[in-house]
């Protein structure tokens, strides 16, 4: 420390660098090192960790047997030079015994010392578990890496620390990258692998890594092309065979080991252990059933044996099944003392829980973090399955759909057991244990009663009581609804509720077998509500979503939004309606059906059936056409819509308005289809045009279709030619961006031609469009360029300066592919303009787009480069998934055209990433045909083999020209 006025003052800390150039800092200040010769003195005493080395040593370090004659003079004269630019930290050299030695303070750092210090932690970090943290460590580590370690320095001493220190490096990636396997992360690693695997190729460990991302990620093929490579090459530049873990796991591929699914193996660098207690708090007046409990008990203990005990309780709604679950699976859980999971499957409504997202909370709950979840059923499923394996735990999976849905939910080892409830009975469960859960008997129905209501009530009045629990059909939960009215009414006897339930016309039919059994329940609480509580209930059971926003719902229930969230809430206080999260708002399933049962009772005079709706609909159409105009601006297809009569959400911004899009797509496109049936089907089509941006986005691409269906068969009926002209236009857009470009072009044929006899601007341009969209993807440019043409003169002709740019853009492609790249490049220019001039951020990303191919294909690939990463920057943050992947994809291509293979076949790695779920097997086939050419270029041509004879099925399937480009390739590389 040094004094300042009486105020200590950190001396500051010296930072050296040798994992890169050799560099030195005092605090913020760059020290100037000296020639390469000074470096070379300065870089052999931080590599002796403070030793003190002799004249003689540092000499031969330095020069070797090449030492000049007055190398100790010139040793010494470094040194002087070193003391100065050291300044007041002079005292770190030291001179002693006849030579030199550098001591670091504590507060020093040396770049090699730090990486070695993260790599410690992060060894203890995959040992205790913590793969997160572990990756994150790794990850530090080697980002002090600055280049080749001690870039430029001479010497002996130097050639061999630098080979050490590359091979540390080089163990350090190999070790991060095993690391990334274990925690699922194998689609991403490849590309990093692919590149490594050039840059290193005789490293057997990386090729072993690379085989075992590829297979994981169902690339068979391409990861045993891999080892053929390898082999090739080993025996081509060492005349040696494949080390025995490489053939190995080649062997294994081939096999299909099922071991080889598994992220990690069991009881290795797995997650910490975890025991969840998830399951819901048993009922404390659980009644009878002492055979069923038996019987399940009996079940469960024998998961200890041979194989894991499945038990699927099967029954019809409000029968018990879950109270009955929860009762036997608290009685078993000593039984599994590593833990018990729970889930509600939501099998009875028309939304059942995703599998995948069931799986994600399982290993959550287990201890997995966030980033170690792979994504698909099948990873996740085998991820859980492995660390369950050797633990006892009990998975209870209520409210099943059907079996699919609980397979990938079992655990498959002994030990283990789970405990299966729905209203179907799975016969086709293998291996479970059925049971069928019938009502109760009349005296375990008045024994439940008495427990709620209280003994002495019920003594009182029994043949009463027997009247209350045979009027609820002994089903369970009416029995408990009832009496827990009753206990809240002390004023009321027995006999009371006995007499309102014998009105078989508001009972009798509700309390039968079967869903009636639970709305007759529902309906004791719906008759407590005040007026407009009631109201709000019955027209919130209109809407078809999964859930309600309280903006979404102040429209469906023409009021205020402050007094629309006070009666959602007053609902929720009920039990009526639930909480899903903040704003938002969803009913039970079968609570859903008795509220729309209800509007269809009560509200049919009132016209709120139709008119409720409506009002959601025209909320949906409002805002969606908002974000729309926020997202493309000057583009004229929202002035032609249907006049809407809802004010719209008030956006802060584009990244706000598109949180909303995609926060409410599942609800406007039931909204979608809802109306259609109620003949507003104009409004319908208007949506899912202003709604494109989730079908462009890969996400919705299945539910957006479906809507679109919807609304061209209600248009159909109705005859409403301008309708189904932009019913059309939606399917053709959306079925050219699933890769399905017959059907494509069969619509946007229709809505071409529907255009023209509704005189509808929007159909007749965007159905020329489309067709020059298809018509370009099947290489039919003369056809393409007409298209396009005539949607210019269309959108022109309407005003539409958006749609004029995209036309633009897409004649710029026609004519980039058909070898007219000047002009390709100034039709894109001319679009790129026009998105700058309205502002128009989203589709900007198009014109840089259209302007990177243009200028690939005119021989300025470094331009392209640039369009390219502006267009994939916009297109990331505007959530455009398949866009974005496609770009990645002319960036490879330009990559290639730059001689720079090893890179193009990392961004095709990296599309391929993108698109493997969304944009179909036509473009996933374009980006493995750029794949195989960068892998050919840099050797793994067995690889590459395996990528196009993967794209050629692709392409012949869809009847695509670029068939035989590909089999071009195949040719040549069998030569």
């Amino acid at each position: 420390m040094a004094e300042g006025k009486g105020i200590p003052v950190r001396t500051p800390a010296l930072r050296f660098a040798v994992l890169g150039p050799v560099r030195a800092r005092n605090g913020e200040t760059e020290l100037p090192t000296g020639s390469p010769q000074q470096r070379a003195l300065l870089a052999a005493l931080l590599l002796r960790g403070g030793s003190t080395a002799t004249a003689q040593q540092l000499v031969d370090a330095i020069w070797g047997e090449q030492a000049p004659q007055q190398a100790v003079a010139a040793l010494r004269t470094y040194a002087s030079r070193m003391r100065k630019s050291l300044g007041d930290r002079v005292d770190v050299l030291v001179s002693e015994f006849g030579g030199y030695a550098l001591r670091l303070g504590p507060h020093d750092e040396l770049d090699l010392d730090h990486m070695r210090q993260l790599v410690s932690r992060a060894d203890a970090a995959a040992s205790a578990g913590d793969l997160d943290k572990a990756l994150e460590l790794y990850g530090k580590a080697l980002e002090l890496w600055d280049g080749e370690p001690l870039a430029g320095v001479p010497g002996p001493d130097a050639e061999l620390h630098r080979a050490r220190l590359a091979e540390e490096q080089a163990v350090l990636l190999e070790n991060r990258l095993d690391l990334a396997l274990q925690a699922g992360l194998h689609a991403e690693s490849v590309s990093e692998l692919t590149a490594l695997t050039t840059v290193h190729p005789l490293r057997e460990r990386l090729r072993e890594l690379l085989m075992l991302a590829l297979y994981r990620s169902g690339r068979q093929a391409e990861a045993l092309a891999v080892y053929a490579d390898a082999r090739r090459i080993l025996i081509d530049q060492l005349g040696v065979e494949p080390r025995a873990e490489l053939s190995d796991l080649q062997q294994r591929i081939l096999n299909a080991d099922a071991s080889l699914a598994q992220p990690a193996e069991p009881g290795s660098s797995g997650p910490p252990l975890v025991r969840p207690a998830q399951l819901p708090a048993a009922v404390p007046d659980f009644t009878g059933r002492a055979a069923f409990v038996s019987e399940l008990g009996r079940q469960l203990g024998t998961s200890g044996g041979r194989v894991m005990a499945v038990s699927a309780v099967a029954g019809i709604g409000g029968v018990g099944k879950t109270t009955l679950a929860v009762q036997v699976a608290h009685e078993a859980r000593e039984q599994f003392p590593d833990g018990q999971l729970y889930v509600d499957l939501q099998g009875s409504g028309s939304a059942p829980s995703d599998p995948e997202a069931v799986l994600g909370a399982f290993l959550r709950a287990l201890g997995v973090a966030d980033s170690a979840i792979p994504n698909g059923v099948a990873e996740r499923s085998g991820l859980f399955r492995s660390l369950l394996d050797g633990r006892r735990v009990l998975t209870l999976l209520d409210n099943a759909r059907d079996a699919a849905q609980v397979r990938p939910l079992l655990p498959g080892t002994p030990g283990c057991a789970a405990l299966v409830t729905s209203r179907i009975r799975m016969v086709d469960l293998a291996g479970a244990h059925l049971v069928d859960l019938d009502v109760m008997s009349p005296e375990e129905a008045l024994t439940l009663f008495t427990r709620i209501v209280g003994r002495e009530r019920v003594g009182a009045e029994r043949d009463a009581a027997m009247d209350v629990v045979a009027a609820c059909g002994f089903l369970p939960l009416a029995i408990r609804i009832a009496a827990a009215r009753l206990a809240s009414r002390r004023t009321w006897t027995v006999s009371v509720l006995a007499r309102k339930l014998s009105d078989e016309r508001r009972r009798l039919d509700e309390l039968q077998a079967g869903d009636q059994a639970v709305a007759a329940t529902f309906e004791l609480g719906y008759g407590q509500l005040e007026a407009e509580q009631a109201r709000a209930f019955r027209l919130l059971g209109l809407a078809e979503g999964p859930d309600i926003s309280v903006a979404a719902a102040a429209a469906l229930l023409d009021r205020e939004a402050h007094t629309t969230e006070d009666l959602l809430e007053s609902l929720v206080d009920t039990s009526l309606l639930e909480s899903a999260a903040p704003g938002r708002y969803r009913f039970h399933d079968l609570v859903r059906l008795f509220a729309r049962a209800c509007a269809e009772r009560d509200e049919r005079s009132s016209g709120e059936q139709e008119s409720a709706p409506t009002r959601l609909l025209d909320f949906y159409l409002a805002t969606t056409a908002k974000v729309f105009a926020m997202e493309r601006p000057g583009d004229r297809m929202v002035e032609h819509l249907e006049t809407t009569h809802q004010q719209p959400v008030a956006f802060a911004g584009n990244q706000q308005a598109l949180d909303w899009l995609f926060a409410e797509a599942d609800c406007l496109l039931s909204a979608a289809r809802q109306v259609t049936r109620m003949g507003r089907v104009r409004s319908g089509a208007d949506l899912l045009l202003m709604a494109r941006d989730l079908a462009e986005s890969g996400t919705y691409a299945r539910q957006f279709l479906l809507s679109c269906e919807a609304v061209l068969d209600a248009a159909q009926k109705s005859e409403d030619a301008l309708a189904q002209g932009r019913a059309h236009v939606s399917l053709a857009s959306a079925y050219s961006l699933s890769g399905r470009f017959r059907e494509g072009d069969e619509h946007a044929q229709h809505a071409m031609l529907l255009g023209v006899v509704a005189e509808d601007p929007v159909a007749a341009a965007h159905g020329l469009q489309e067709r020059g969209i298809i018509a370009h993807y099947h290489g039919r440019a003369r056809d393409a360029e007409e298209f396009f043409h005539q949607s210019l003169g269309a959108f022109q002709e309407d005003g539409n300066q958006a749609g004029e740019a995209s036309a633009l853009s897409n004649l710029s492609r026609v004519q980039s592919r058909g070898g007219q790249s000047a002009s390709a490049v100034e039709l894109a220019g001319r679009a790129l303009s026009i998105y700058q001039r309205l502002n128009s951020i989203l589709r900007l990303a198009n014109g840089h787009y259209a302007l990177g191919v243009a200028l690939t294909e005119d021989g300025r690939p470094s331009d392209g480069m640039r369009e390219l990463s502006a267009a994939l920057a916009i297109f990331r943050e505007n959530r455009q998934p398949l866009w974005e992947g496609m770009t990645l994809l002319r960036q490879a291509e330009a990559l290639l055209a730059l001689e720079q293979p090893a890179e193009s076949a990392a961004k095709a790695e990296d599309a391929l990433a993108q698109l493997r779920d969304i944009g179909g097997p036509w473009r996933r086939a374009k980006v493995l045909t750029v794949l195989g050419r960068g892998l050919h270029i840099i050797g793994h041509s067995d690889r590459a083999r395996a990528c196009w004879e993967a794209a050629l099925e692709a392409f012949e399937e869809n009847g695509s020209p670029e068939a035989q480009e590909v089999r071009n390739l195949l040719s040549r590389v069998d030569v």
